[in-house]
């Protein structure tokens, strides 16, 4: 993998050979992010100091387009080292608070120009989506929040960004399929599946209509699960507001539920929104899982692997 920096006054920096660089891809949030490390020169002082944006190449294909946070340079046993860290362009939203807003039937590409355009975030490819009531975008609430809350109450999905650092606010639709089984070379495998903190049901109150809206998680509740958590909204909120909270809460409780961590040798071998296909007999692992996050690393002592974590799909 090799790496350019990109200057706030629109430069571009090729990267000497790289010692040690980690890139980790969720195409949502918490955001993509790298750190690299290089030899350090002093001629290359400048270009840090003014460095704002970052480029991955895996050969010709670009692998990562991302925003630079933070450098540093030190001296030690192995001399001058120099190392960059940042984040995928989600942080641009996320960076970013809106005002209070409130629009009547916006659309989605309404939500992209208001929200997301103007913090230099291009747009690959939007759903047709229009509120049909009235959508509000509180005080504090940042511009990630007010793009993602229009896209799941009204499309029912979360936007995500491509590796290129363009947004994504459209359905996913299914990603490159990657077939593991037991002659591959797996470095390492782990399956966990943690209940604690899983919402069965969210409350939903509005207190000014005294009004209430259930939603709750029948596979928690299979397996014996109670957990109830009572959420109270602005008044006046619309029932689809109030189902979408419900649904939001629940499903946030269950991020961390179930993964597969899957390592192999290698880079870049699957993105966020791609499939695994896996037939691990030791484990008795078998099934179709979404990659939720690639975690891609490489040293000059040990090399280059990925870690893929898995979520059900």
């Amino acid at each position: 993998m090799t790496g350019q920096l990109f200057t706030a006054d629109h430069h571009v920096y090729d990267l000497p050979a790289l010692l040690e660089w980690n890139i980790t891809h969720t195409g949502s949030v918490p955001c993509d992010c790298f750190s690299v490390s290089f030899l350090f020169q002093k001629d290359m002082l400048p270009v840090l100091e003014m460095a704002s944006g970052f480029v991955a190449l895996d050969g010709p294909d670009l692998v990562l387009h991302a925003i630079v946070d933070e450098y540093s340079v030190e001296l030690g046993n192995s001399g001058l080292i120099a190392s960059v860290t940042g984040r995928g362009f989600a942080a641009r939203l996320l960076d970013n608070e809106s005002r209070p807003v409130t629009y009547q039937e916006a659309t989605l590409d309404e939500i992209i120009r208001q929200h997301v355009a103007p913090y230099g975030v291009s747009c690959k490819s939007a759903a047709k989506l229009r509120a049909g009531d009235v959508f509000t975008v509180a005080a504090g609430t940042s511009q990630w929040k007010a793009l993602e809350n229009f896209c799941r109450t009204y499309g029912g999905f979360s936007p995500r960004f491509h590796q290129d650092g363009s947004l994504i606010a459209a359905p996913e639709s299914g990603g490159r399929l990657l077939q593991i089984n037991d002659d591959s070379p797996v470095l390492a495998c782990t399956l966990r599946e943690d209940h604690y903190g899983v919402l069965s049901e969210a409350l939903i109150i509005d207190k000014t209509r005294n009004v209430s809206y259930s939603v709750t998680n029948p596979e928690l509740l299979r397996k014996g699960g109670r957990c109830r958590r009572v959420i109270y909204t602005p008044g006046q909120s619309t029932w689809a507001a109030m189902r979408y909270t419900g649904e939001y809460q629940i499903e946030q409780s269950r991020q961390d539920e179930w993964a597969a961590e899957l390592t192999l040798p290698g880079s870049f071998l699957a993105f966020p929104g791609d499939r695994v296909k896996l037939d691990l007999s030791r484990l008795g692992l078998s099934g179709t899982f979404r990659v939720a996050e690639a975690e891609n690393r490489f040293s000059v002592s040990s090399g280059a692997a990925v870690t893929l974590t898995l979520k059900k799909i």
